[in-house]
This record gives C-alpha cells, structure tokens and sequence, in this order.
C-alpha cells in the first residue's frame, strides 16, 4: 500500500447512513424486536459516530417509504456541512406523482439519488413493473442514481437486466447485494453469478456496505470471498465504502465496520483507496 503520508491522506466519506425519528405510521419495519435500533438516531449521534471512526462525511439514504422521511433527511442536510448528499424515496409505481415530487426534491442542491424499500414488497416482479420501469426512466433522463437494497436472493438477478435496459440509469447495489455468508455455498455462488453479471454493465455500481450477517464472522479474513469477487467484477472505480450506521451497530459497531473496511482496502494504491473511500461516491452522486 502507498503511504498515505507521503501521498497526502484519503477522504472517507461514508455513502450509506441512515437517521430515524421514530413517530406514528414511521418505519413499520422497525419495532422492539430490533433491539437497540428501535429509537431515535439524530444528526449529532451520528457525527460523533463518524468523528470517531476517522469519517470526514456521509450521504443519508431513505429508510422509510415516505415523503416525510426524504423531507427530514433533506432538513437535515441544510444545517450539516457533514451530510453530504440525501438519496431520498419517490412511489415509483405511481410515474406521475414521482414526477412531481422528483422536481421538488431536485430543488435541494444535496438531493442526489432515489431508493425505497424493494426487499420489503412481496412481490418478485417489481422492479419490472411497467410503471416502476418508467418511472426509472425519469430518473435515467434526469441522471439521477437508483439504490437496489438487500437484492439477493430476489431482486439481483433483475438488476442486470434492468440496467441493461436503461443504460442511462445508474443503479448502485446496496451492501453488495446481501450476500447469504451464513448459507449453503450454492446460495454464494448464485449470489456471486448475479453480482457479476450486474457488475457486467458499465452504467452499475456497488457499496461496500451492510456485510454483518448473523451466523457468520465479521472480519477480513470471513469477508475474503465477498470482497474479492466485489473488487474483481466492479473495481475500485465503482466501488464505495458505506458504513451503514446504525444498522450496523448490533453486528459490530460503526468503528469496527470502518476498522474491517480499512484491513480489506488497506492492500490497494492509494488511488484505488482514494475512489473506494470517497471517490466513487463523490462521482455516482454527484456530490
């Protein structure tokens, strides 16, 4: 590795954190069987979280289907120099109304990408949805970025074919796809057939991100596989660190997140470092 002393240190901006209030008719995913997540993560715990790992900023991404969520998010970035983008939510089933709140939310100079909750829907077909997909293609005109959360086993086997289909779309991969680290090796190896087919499309990109998985060590030596066939398939260049807090609190805590992320980039050039840390973010959002 390049000595970050002689060649100046890396930006680490941390591209996938979340803040909740929690209130009535707010994040139905979220109750007392989460534990710990199940209260209020405001804009100052969390910066005196990245402070202490070493992180410089971070893009908030939506955790809630709602309005209200992008609206406090986007609040949120006014007053933070740290926040540095919000990918917000838009009902994408509903083109017209996506439309709308698509030209309200593009205002806010640190809007800079859409996400919602695809691993939440029963349904196996949404992303092809007829109205999803032209509602994609807003966001492709606009060169506004998707987010694809937890993927495998349902939705990432989709993702290729709708970037293919919309190549003016950027769709970034969320925690690599949730690789099944605690199942059978044919679920890795399926997993690892369809990120690599994702990571085919040039117009994809994927985060580093969310890797904790009950059942199975977090460390470098235990995310060996998932990292290599992530940096073989994207490279550097589309790759982004993310530390997901504080989602990732229960699994290891944000430090160690950060700590893990660092012993597996800690091999590469500072250039390929500078992208994964920072880079790749700053381009893939435009932030």
């Amino acid at each position: 590795m390049a000595d970050e002393a002689a060649e100046g240190a890396v930006e680490r901006l941390d591209a996938h954190l979340h803040l909740w209030e929690l209130g009535e008719g707010r994040y139905p995913w979220l109750g007392p069987q989460h534990g710990q997540l199940f209260r209020n993560y405001d804009a100052g715990e969390a910066r005196q979280a990245l402070a202490a790992a070493g992180v410089q900023r971070a893009i908030l991404v939506q955790a809630d289907d709602t309005p209200a969520d992008t609206v406090a998010m986007l609040r949120h970035a006014a007053g933070h120099d740290w926040i540095a983008g919000v990918v917000g939510w838009l009902p994408l089933e509903d083109p017209r109304a996506a439309a709308a709140l698509l030209d309200q939310w593009r205002e806010h100079p640190k809007f800079c990408g859409v996400r919602t909750l695809v691993h939440d829907d029963p349904r196996p077909d949404v992303l092809e949805l007829p109205a999803v997909r032209e509602s994609l293609g807003l966001l492709a005109a606009a060169g506004i970025p998707f987010d694809v959360p937890d993927a495998f086993p349902r939705h990432l086997g989709q993702v290729a074919a709708l970037a293919a289909e919309l190549p003016g779309l950027t769709v970034v991969v969320d925690h690599l796809g949730k690789p099944p680290r605690a199942g059978s090796a044919a679920d890795m190896d399926r997993w690892e057939r369809q990120l690599r087919a994702v990571a085919a499309l040039p117009n994809t990109a994927a985060k580093v991100s969310g890797l904790h998985c009950n059942g199975a060590a977090f460390d470098p030596e235990a995310l060996a596989r998932v990292w290599t066939a992530a940096l073989e398939a994207f490279g550097p260049d589309r790759l982004m660190f993310g530390g997901d807090w504080p989602v990732s609190l229960p699994g290891a805590g944000y430090g160690r997140t950060v700590q893990v992320a660092g012993a597996l980039i800690g091999s590469l050039s500072h250039a390929e470092a500078a992208a994964i840390w920072a880079g790749t973010a700053r381009r893939v959002y435009g932030q």
